[in-house]
Order: C-alpha cells, then structure tokens, then sequence
C-alpha cells in the first residue's frame, strides 16, 4: 500500500498554497522544457543507476521495455525515493515482466478508440464533444496507458493532417466542446499550439477547449510563459485537466504554475485513475484530494482502470473501489470526493459509480 500519513498531507498542503506567481519566474524557463524532454530517461539502466534500484529488477526491464519503451523526464526521477522498486511513482514508471502476460478481458483497444475514429485524429464517442488526437508524443510513458496499443500512426492531427481533422469539427455543429489530447498535447510546440488555437477560433460553435496532460504534473516547467498567455489568449472557455495519481507528484513548482493557469483564466481539474500499488488506499486518496484543492485544482474522476493488454497488475477490484469512495466520502467534503467513473466501450457517457451499498446502508 501506498500510504500517506496526515501529518505528511497537511505539512505539504500548507507548503503548495502560493500567492500570486511571479510570471517572470516562468518566462525564464521557456525553451528549457523542450531540452528536459529530449534529455528524459529513456534507458533502463540509466533508471536504475540514477535511483540505485535492486538488480534483480533490471533484466526483466530491459526485456518488457523492448515493446511499450521506458519514458521519464529525470525532473520526475528525482521524486522518486532511493533504492526504492515500491515507490508509487516508479511503479507507474517501470516495466515490469506482468505486462507481458495475457489475461482474459484485457484488449489492445479497451475503450473503443478505434470504433470513434473519424479519421486524421479526430474520435467522436460523445454527444456535443470531440477529440483532437493531437500528437503521439508524451513525456512520460505511464504503464498502465490506455493507448499503449494505439495506431498514432494512421490517427492523429499532426501538422498535415490537422486542417482535415479541425474542418470535420467545423462541419458538425453539434461538437460545442474540442478535446485536446494524444500522447499529450503538451508535448507539442507553443508554436504548434498556436496554430491549433486559431484555427479552433474561427469555428463559432466551438465553446469550450479542454486540454488533457499529463506532462504538466511530470514536467510542470512545461507550463511556460508562452502556454499560459495561449491559454489567455483563447475565446472559448478553457479546461485543463491534469493527470496526478499520487500526492508525491504535487509540489510548488507544479503549484505556481496553477496558479497562473488559473489567473489566466483557466479552470483547472485533475483526472486520477486507481493503481494497485499506487493510490489503492485512503489516506493516498485523501492527501491527493486535499493537496489538489491547495493548489487550486478540483479532483474531478478517480477512473478505475481501462482494461488494455499489459496492465492487469495495476487493477484494483470494483468492490474495493468502491469501499475506498465510501471512506473518502466519511472524511472530505464531497466537493474533494472525485467521481468514481468507468469507461465502457460503445457507452454514450462515463459510468459513473456509486460507493458500497454495504457500508452506506
């Protein structure tokens, strides 16, 4: 179990809450992201000198991260506690021998990307909303992704395919909301970015942007001047919604950077998804929740687990989900209490589930 005590979550909560960022603290870091990126660890064996991780681990490794390959930025790295193969944030991290077994009810396209696949990037699963498979890069490659198996190939809106993608969002008037994802959007250029905003600006019947990253947790300098004056800059309302798991991933730098994000206009919410090994206990959900809310973000989904091939040993059992909302719900207010939600293939919404009957009765 990955527990974290009281005493730790209200010491760091206070330790987040910031008053209003210094912009020119985050110009000064503009361009660096993009060196963090390409120095991110991509080898083995550079994980397991730089954290000195127990040997025995380092072959099966290797062997694994020949198929789904080994991503972490080393800002990343350096949360992760020494000599430590259980850490919450390298479990998400390592490839592991597990990800090579197959198990009944775990598919290459567990949500049913490839049935809502429009073309050139765009995926079209829901009433109202849209999906931009913007680019198939990322920062980090977590374990359990759920488009581990995806065609990022023949599906997303790169810079030759993006007019065709944003012309099909165009033509339909029912799409209100555009859905920035990937890999992760954040991975693309400001430059790039830019692009994208104007052309979604000329589409009236877009209202709102939402942008889904997972980069701004992992690598928060990310979250530069230039992308937040993009944000700024942008007509629909903006969403951003980042991707912690684990209060060990929240710290100042994540939370400055929040609050810009907010100043600039955005409202800011956070989508988990529930890890054995990772945040599978209370207390880690409860500190998530409350160091969230510190820096300004709103826990949104706690997602159980999207059933892909290679990511059996992350799932947690609905009962116990279930058990563990019920004990959020006893001890945060339920503006913290994110929604325990599932992703069913062919579905025209998220199921979203209640806490155990048992224990409500």
């Amino acid at each position: 179990m990955a527990l974290y005590t009281a005493d730790m979550q209200h010491a760091t909560a206070e330790s987040l809450r910031a008053p209003a960022v210094d912009r020119a603290s985050l110009s000064q870091s503009e361009g660096g992201w993009q060196r963090a990126m390409r120095e991110a660890v991509t080898d083995v064996d550079t994980l397991f000198d730089l954290l000195d991780l127990p040997e025995h681990y380092r072959e099966p490794a290797r062997r694994t991260a020949t198929g789904f390959g080994l991503r972490v930025p080393r800002a990343y790295v350096a949360r992760m506690r020494q000599g430590d193969v259980h850490d919450p944030l390298l479990r998400q991290v390592l490839p592991v021998d597990a990800e090579n077994d197959t198990v009944p009810g775990f598919d290459i396209d567990a949500v049913g990307d490839h049935a809502s696949a429009l073309g050139d990037g765009v995926l079209h699963k829901y009433h109202g909303r849209a999906l931009l498979v913007t680019t198939g890069a990322c920062a980090v490659h977590c374990r359990y992704c759920f488009r581990r198996h995806f065609d990022y190939a023949a599906q997303h809106a790169g810079a030759r395919q993006g007019q065709t993608a944003l012309e099909r969002i165009a033509a339909d008037t029912s799409i209100r909301e555009v859905i920035l994802s990937g890999g992760d959007p954040l991975s693309l250029s400001n430059a790039r970015l830019a692009v994208i905003g104007e052309r979604l600006d000329a589409i009236a019947h877009v209202e709102r942007l939402r942008i889904h990253t997972r980069t701004a947790v992992v690598l928060p300098q990310r979250v530069d001047d230039a992308f937040v004056d993009w944000i700024a800059q942008r007509k629909q309302q903006c969403v951003v919604v980042i991707h912690a798991n684990h209060p060990q991933e929240l710290d100042a730098d994540l939370g400055a950077r929040m609050t810009a994000l907010r100043d600039a206009g955005a409202t800011l919410l956070n989508q988990a998804v529930l890890l054995r090994g990772v945040n599978d206990d209370a207390d880690t959900l409860a500190a998530l929740s409350e160091r969230l809310f510190a820096i300004g973000v709103m826990p949104y989904y706690l997602h159980l687990l999207d059933r892909v091939a290679g990511t059996a040993h992350f799932e947690v059992a609905e009962p116990v989900a279930r058990r563990l909302m019920t004990a959020l719900a006893s001890r945060l207010p339920g503006y913290l209490v994110p929604r325990l939600a599932r992703e069913n293939p062919g579905e025209q919404a998220k199921q979203v589930l209640g806490h155990d009957a048992a224990m409500t009765a």
